[in-house]
């Protein structure tokens, strides 16, 4: 028997004349982590001009913007997110001129720049704190959380990293970091902050940028008075909830946001993409009004387990809640902080075979797709070794947790040794490349029609030749381990089917089909279509 998820809400909220619907609505944004993308000077880390040599790649791929993790100074502590200076670039990655000159290039290819902001902290070397730990009675110590010295920390708040989220200073009093040690959060009550942050944002906009991806967008304010979290530090499966009520998700943040927005609103078409991880998706939606962010990230699908039903709950949820306030989804599979999907769907041929139906799954929805740079390659979690590792997570779990460097290890661009991320004879890469990761790389993978790349770029040329599927109405489908996304738009009306099960199904199709994830049979208007794998159709 079929169920069916309504979405007669969204459809009729989310209907935007074609001429008017800026870039972003229905964007396929691609995201890197610059220090793993592509080194050019052969230091062995990546950069500013190791990107710019291959934009190209990302115009042939077929995406509409980049979006660069941290470009800025840093401590070293968490992968670029301690920012030492916000208004210039670390000299591993080049410098401002560098970022000027990738801008002008991105725009020749007609590709956007999206930038990294971190507002709701700074490096410990930050030159705020660093006047803060001096004098306790400087300006600067305002900006920060800082309590008197007592035994015991102020609350019970704890550190998304481990341990306590309070840490003392060399005169006894406390600082509060919900990340590492090393990532004093700053007070946002204190309208010095916010000044500097506008600034900032000014700063990167004068330089053509399209816009910021909003790290911890949820976070900035604390509860005035440091009252305990009722409950314990694990959040739910999709985000923070009650538990961590002090900490994230004030009413006041969502005053900064439309400081933001009005901003942007002098830049046009900028926009600004929140991270917002909370369990409640109507309070996710909240950040994407019309006078707040232009989007917030939806992690429902990254977190979903593999099957219809949760699959289709989370696209039916989502397509409602952030329907309500005119917003479009912005849908994520993959990022820099969680494990590559190959690995996450069971790894080998199961992961993979899932991961290209994931992948036509999620392009075929309305909004806006963030692509994770390798995941169109279908990369597995690489196997870092204990003393090679460098996030956190691990260190201050005492190995407990494995932490992200598994999904931050280099691009593969072609066989040969090395991989092509650094030029021939080049340092180290700042971490160690797989034995086997040459097998993925793009050259190797351009050549064959069946790959994971070649099956991205197909489908990018079709989404953008067939605006039903990024911009059309859905109506979202389960039949047992089958999911169907059939979408009206632009004249045309295009399905998604997806086999989520273990066998193979029949599955009605009428009409051409424009792409599957592996080989389909086809009888008529019915698809023999194999387990863990999907199949896009252009109805008659």
């Amino acid at each position: 028997m079929a169920r069916r998820l309504s979405v007669a809400r969204t459809q009729t909220r989310r209907r935007v004349a074609p001429a008017a619907a800026p870039w972003w609505r229905d964007a396929v944004v691609y995201q890197v982590y610059l220090r793993s993308f592509a080194d050019s000077d052969g230091d062995g880390i990546g950069d500013l001009r190791g990107l710019r040599q291959r934009l190209p790649y990302l115009a042939w791929l077929g995406v509409d913007a980049v979006w660069i993790n941290p470009h800025y100074p840093s401590g070293g502590a968490d992968g670029g997110y301690d920012v030492v200076d916000y208004r210039a670039v670390d000299p591993d990655y080049g410098d401002v001129s560098d970022l000027e000159a990738l801008v002008e290039d991105a725009a020749r290819l007609g590709l956007k720049v999206v930038l990294d902001v971190v507002p709701n902290h700074t490096s410990d070397q930050h030159p705020w704190f660093r006047a803060a730990l001096a004098d306790p009675d400087c300006p600067e110590a305002a900006r920060y959380h800082f309590a008197p010295p007592s035994e015991q920390p102020p609350n019970n708040w704890r550190s998304l990293f481990g341990g306590p989220a309070w840490s003392r200073t060399p005169d006894g009093r406390w600082y509060l970091h919900l990340f590492a040690p090393e990532q004093p959060d700053l007070d946002w009550r204190d309208p010095a902050v916010a000044e500097d942050f506008e600034r900032t944002l000014r700063f990167w906009l004068d330089r053509g940028v399209a816009g910021f991806r909003v790290d911890v967008a949820y976070g900035l304010y604390k509860d005035a008075g440091l009252r305990d979290n009722p409950g314990s530090y694990a959040p739910t499966l999709f985000g923070h909830g009650p538990e961590q009520a002090m900490t994230w998700n004030q009413p006041e943040v969502h005053d900064v946001w439309r400081r933001w927005r009005s901003i942007c609103d002098e830049y046009p078409g900028t926009m600004l993409v929140g991270e917002v991880c909370l369990a409640d998706l109507e309070q996710v939606a909240l950040y994407s009004r019309p006078d707040e962010l232009h989007q917030a990230l939806s992690f429902r699908l990254l977190k979903s387990p593999w099957g219809a039903a949760p699959f289709a709950e989370a696209i039916a949820g989502a397509l409602d809640a952030y329907g309500r306030v005119g917003a479009p989804v912005s849908w994520v599979l993959g990022n820099h902080d969680k494990e590559r999907q190959v690995t996450r769907f069971g790894g080998g041929e199961l992961g993979t075979a899932r991961t290209r139906a994931a992948a036509l799954l999620t392009l075929a929805l309305p909004g806006s797709a963030y692509l994770y740079a390798g995941d169109e390659l279908g990369l597995p979690q690489a196997d870092v070794p204990d003393e090679a590792r460098q996030d956190p997570i691990f260190h201050r779990s005492g190995g407990a947790r494995a932490g992200r460097d598994g999904c931050r290890v280099p691009m593969p661009w072609n066989p040969a040794p090395g991989v092509g991320f650094s030029p021939e004879g080049a340092a180290e890469p700042w971490l160690p490349i797989p034995a086997d990761w040459g097998r993925h790389a793009v050259s190797v993978q351009t050549g064959q029609g069946g790959s994971t790349l070649t099956l991205h770029r197909r489908a990018l040329a079709l989404r953008r030749a067939h605006p039903a599927f990024g911009s059309g109405s859905p109506t979202i489908t389960t039949r047992g381990d089958v999911l169907t996304v059939r979408s009206v738009g632009g004249g045309e009306t295009v399905r998604c089917v997806v086999n989520m099960g273990s066998e193979t199904v029949l599955a009605g199709c009428p009409g051409q089909v424009m792409l599957a994830s592996t080989q389909v049979r086809r009888s008529g208007g019915t698809v023999a279509l194999p387990p863990n794998s999907a199949v896009w159709v252009l109805e008659d």
